[in-house]
């Protein structure tokens, strides 16, 4: 007995588009409810891990530490950054945007990793707000991005840039950067 699941639907094309059901037209606008991937190693730089940290909550947000290894990371300060998610086990597709701060120490590391490439290669293809500290500069190179940065992409140089990332993280994607697609 043939299984009417099975039975080939042809796709409609003759529908409306509905601005009303558009969650890009209509998104939040804020931060609120939504998770920040942090990606460290050691020598971040403790202040700005602690002022990115404290504005992503103040805005709503949630923020996980993501780093090459689950012992965490050792600050700029000394004092020991604990670990949410090992970068082998903690894609960036898991959150909305996401932030690179290896200290310098630490960045030979994530370049060893495959996957800390394709941590940052994913953020940038799904339109993800990127920000980064200068010593990421080699990841972002080994992931293929270095030459096509964008407004989604905020360099931070220390704790006061951090407002102008938070300002953008309301747009949650950057959809100027996904390539168009054309449906025949």
């Amino acid at each position: 007995m043939p299984n009417p699941a099975d039975a080939a639907v042809a796709t409609r094309h003759d529908l409306d588009v509905s601005p009303a059901l558009s969650i890009v037209t209509n998104r939040p606008q804020r931060f609120e409810w939504r998770k920040l991937g942090i990606l460290v190693t050691d020598g971040v730089d403790a202040k700005l891990l602690n002022a990115l940290k404290a504005a992503v909550i103040k805005a709503g947000g949630s923020c996980e530490i993501v780093a090459p290894n689950v012992t965490g990371a050792e600050a700029d300060d000394g004092t020991l950054i604990g670990v949410d998610e090992m970068i082998d086990g903690g894609p960036s597709v898991l959150f909305d945007a996401v932030a690179l701060l290896p200290g310098a120490a630490g960045i030979n590391d994530l370049l060893a990793e495959s996957t800390a490439r394709d941590f940052v290669a994913d953020a940038f293809a799904h339109c993800k707000f990127i920000a980064y500290v200068e010593a990421a500069r080699p990841l972002l190179e080994k992931a293929g991005i270095d030459n096509t940065l964008d407004d989604g992409c905020v360099a931070l140089s220390g704790p006061k840039d951090v407002a102008s990332f938070l300002n953008v993280l309301g747009a949650l994607r950057l959809w100027a950067r996904e390539p168009k697609v054309k449906m025949s």
